[in-house]
């Protein structure tokens, strides 16, 4: 996992969700979508919601919703 998705997945662990715009402003993270592809790829099941600001422009915010399930 590389070091942007690792922040990521902290982040959604302690605050529960993310957006591209929180990810660039507290992480310089701008391919938010890309890093929750490597979450899911690895088995996080990551929720994605479409909203609009009140300026209607879209956007998407991410939910952690579980994590992995290992199988023995």
């Amino acid at each position: 996992m590389t070091p942007s998705t690792q922040l990521i997945l902290n982040h959604l662990k302690r605050e529960g969700s993310i957006t591209g715009v929180e990810a660039m402003a507290i992480y310089k993270t701008r391919q938010l979508p890309g890093r929750i592809f490597e979450l899911r790829s690895k088995g996080w099941d990551v929720a994605s919601n479409f909203d609009r600001d009140v300026t209607g422009q879209r956007y998407v915010r991410y939910h952690l919703v579980s994590e992995p399930f290992n199988c023995l």
